[in-house]
Formats: C-alpha cells, structure tokens, sequence
C-alpha cells in the first residue's frame, strides 16, 4: 500500500534515492570526463604522427625508449609534466561540460 505524499514543506530537499542518484551522476560525469581526456592524449600523439597509426606506434615507441634510459630526475619531470597536462584538460572538459555536471533531477523540483 503507498503512502501517501508529504506536503512540500514537510519533504526533505534530499531524499536516498536522490543521493543515489546524484552519486552516479557524478561518478558519471567524472568517468566521462577521464575517458575524454585521455582520448585527447591519444589524438595529440595520433596528431604528432601524422593522423595514421604507424606514426601514433612510431612516436610511442620513442617516448617508450626515452622513458626507460632516463634518470629519475627526468622521469619525475615527465611524469609532473603528465599531471599538470592531465588536471588542465580535465579543469578545460569540465569547464565545457559545467551545464551537464548537475542532473536536472535536483535542480528542479516537480510537483
């Protein structure tokens, strides 16, 4: 048997299912948002080797070799590098995305 509905006031703004929901929301937004930047990794080295694949494998592989006879001074400075790029293309996507990050669900109440 349904119970029946709380007036609007007496309703809480939110409920568990809506903190359910707003929680795969996000994990959501969040998954998309680091697929989206690592293709954009992808498509730079994609681009640096001229939009074909033997290229995308040709600058890979040097990367590869550089990255194992480094020091680790320049590892570190590579992999700071690959942070900084990594958290610039995320704040950029999702500053992009800043209209979807919110599901409408919560922003507007039905009644």
């Amino acid at each position: 048997m349904p119970r029946p509905a709380l007036p609007r006031e007496e309703r809480p703004l939110l409920d568990h299912a809506s903190v359910a929901y707003l929680i795969l929301h996000m994990a959501g937004a969040m998954a998309t948002t680091l697929l989206l930047t690592w293709g954009l990794f992808v498509l730079f080295f994609l681009m640096l080797g001229g939009l074909s694949f033997d290229g995308l494998m040709h600058h890979l592989a040097n990367l590869t070799g550089r990255y194992v006879t480094a020091d680790a001074e320049r590892i570190a400075g590579l992999q700071a590098t690959l942070i900084g790029a990594h958290i610039l293309l995320s704040a950029a996507i999702l500053f992009f995305r800043r209209g979807t990050l919110l599901p409408a669900r919560l922003t507007t109440r039905s009644d």
